[in-house]
């Protein structure tokens, strides 16, 4: 794809991704499915806190209505918000405009179908070749439609998430870190609804501080936080809130893995873990492995990328997937990875063991982990190497289920990743600084 990548069309606002991007996707998407479907299409928008938000969710809107869709505008939502709404309300699709965990200047737009889940890939192309001028679309006069606010679907949405625990937190000292993003008009209301003494951290937001020193990628903000206000347990969001990552009362940090390892082991618990299966992604620590083994859980691995948990969910109807980054998808209660329901989850797991946060992941042990990116004059030659491929088999061997290296190419980039989990820092280094030096002695 030449605009839209694993996560939407995304870039720095003004430059790569400009406003008449936006309208041409709403024009597009407003014809398309108009024709598509017979009648006029109805959508809802939503935007994170960046200040070019706003210009996106006009240039959308304009372009949407000019093709004949009726726009419904949700304001500053999650990503997961506009998910729910599309699919509850039986919208003909939605977006979302964020760059998720991005700086403030960039900004992206996500398409959402009908289910919630994120759009074809194959109308994504149609939408690509419009924006480059291959094709055509008519206006007319009597083909216009209209923008509204549509307020009471994220009133919908907090409703909802309000009704999805099993248990009251009543007398719980819980903390937010909405990372001045879009969490930050749901989060809160939410938990104070769900009876917890709520403090909340990353509300403030004024269209440029969005993840800066705070969020699910500032974490320490957040551990800080816990410390300082003697808290049970807090929760870090991304700039969509469709990321979470936790943080227990000894400020310790509950990332993805972990997440998944107590969601998991929780649902086994209770008989509904879906064939008894997790769904992780490659760069998923080999420590989360062995640990859902020994409880008897199976794993499928995936490439990194929400989409393809997303997809291999959908495709076998598996209770639970996830990424190390936070992003993961309760497949009962959502169509994508939501932070505030995951946190609201992990709250409820809490209550219903009657213990702390930080027991929850008694039985998980995370080998440490290094991630070196190496540039080379040709990614797939390296990955085909047969040396390359046969010294990464036999450094597999030697770890012996202990650590293993896993290589990969990047996507957007000249580069290889490499990746190196073993039992120390010290190890993980060694053999990082082996594999760069065997790479380059081949290609060099």
């Amino acid at each position: 794809m030449k605009y839209f990548g694993t996560d939407g069309f995304r870039g720095k606002a003004n430059e790569s991704l400009r406003v008449e991007h936006a309208l041409k996707i709403g024009q597009f998407l407003g014809w398309y499915f108009g024709t598509k479907l017979g009648r006029k299409p109805c959508c809802v928008i939503g935007k994170d806190t960046r200040r070019s938000s706003y210009m996106f969710e006009y240039g959308l809107s304009a372009g949407l209505a000019s093709t004949g869709a009726d726009v419904h505008l949700l304001h500053v939502t999650t990503t997961p918000s506009v998910s729910y709404v599309t699919r509850t309300g039986k919208f003909d699709f939605g977006i979302m405009i964020t760059a998720s965990h991005n700086p403030y200047h960039d900004n992206g737009i996500k398409v959402i179908d009908s289910d919630g889940y994120k759009m074809d890939d194959s109308v994504l192309a149609e939408i690509e070749k419009y924006i480059d001028g291959e094709i055509e679309i008519p206006f007319s006069a009597d083909n216009v439609g209209r923008c509204t606010d549509f307020l009471q679907g994220r009133n919908q949405y907090i409703s909802y998430l309000s009704q999805v625990p099993l248990h009251s937190l009543r007398g719980y000292r819980i903390g937010l870190d909405c990372a001045n993003g879009s969490a930050f008009t749901i989060a809160k209301t939410v938990f104070d609804m769900l009876g917890a003494d709520t403090y909340v951290m990353g509300n403030e937001p004024d269209g440029t501080n969005i993840n800066v020193n705070c969020g699910s990628t500032h974490i320490a903000s957040l551990q800080e936080f816990v410390k300082a206000n003697n808290l049970d347990a807090g929760f870090a969001f991304d700039g969509d809130a469709d990321r979470c990552f936790g943080v227990d009362e000894k400020g310790n940090v509950v990332d993805g893995d972990a997440i998944i390892y107590i969601g998991a082991g929780y649902l086994k618990e209770k008989g509904n873990l879906v064939d008894d299966t997790a769904v992780v992604t490659v760069m998923s620590n080999l420590g989360l492995l062995n640990a859902l083994k020994d409880l008897g859980i199976k794993t499928v691995i995936t490439d990194v990328g929400d989409k393809y948990i997303s997809k291999e969910i959908q495709e076998h109807g598996y209770s639970i997937g996830g990424e190390q980054s936070g992003h993961v998808i309760f497949d009962r209660y959502a169509t994508t990875g939501d932070g505030i329901l995951t946190a609201i989850i992990m709250c409820d797991i809490m209550v219903a063991k009657k213990t702390m946060f930080s027991n929850l992941t008694r039985g998980l042990t995370i080998l440490p982990q290094k991630l070196k990116n190496l540039a080379v004059p040709d990614k797939d030659a390296v990955m085909k190497d047969p040396e390359v491929l046969k010294y990464a088999e036999e450094l597999n061997k030697k770890l012996n289920g202990t650590g293993r290296l896993l290589l990969r190419k990047s996507g957007t980039e000249p580069v290889v990743r490499i990746m190196v989990e073993a039992q120390s820092d010290a190890d993980c280094e060694k053999y990082v600084r082996e594999t760069e030096e065997f790479i380059k002695n081949r290609f060099y």
